[in-house]
């Protein structure tokens, strides 16, 4: 068991986090914590962020053929079409 230092900041109370489980888990400053309540208490642990799925044109493009893309910008012609009437950059 570890004690650590709560304080007021604000309408937060801060737990203080010692500086050798800082580097014990490699924790900076903003990094995302999860909080899991447990009977009688909680559990802190670092927060495991995926990383955001990235795609590849051929992936996003995948399905679509000349024909949809014909209707498409048949449907979407209005849009694309005409002089400006706000204060659009044309």
């Amino acid at each position: 068991m570890i004690p650590v230092n709560a304080r007021q900041q604000g309408g937060a109370v801060i737990m203080t986090i010692p500086a050798d489980l800082v580097k014990l888990f490699d924790i900076k400053s903003g990094d995302s914590l999860n909080v899991d309540v447990i009977p009688g208490g909680f559990v802190t642990r670092p927060a495991t962020i995926a990383a955001p799925r990235r795609y590849t044109i051929g992936e996003l493009l995948k399905g679509v053929d000349r024909k949809t893309m014909a209707a498409l910008n048949a449907e979407t012609a209005w849009a694309r079409e005409g002089s400006p009437v706000g204060r659009e950059l044309a």
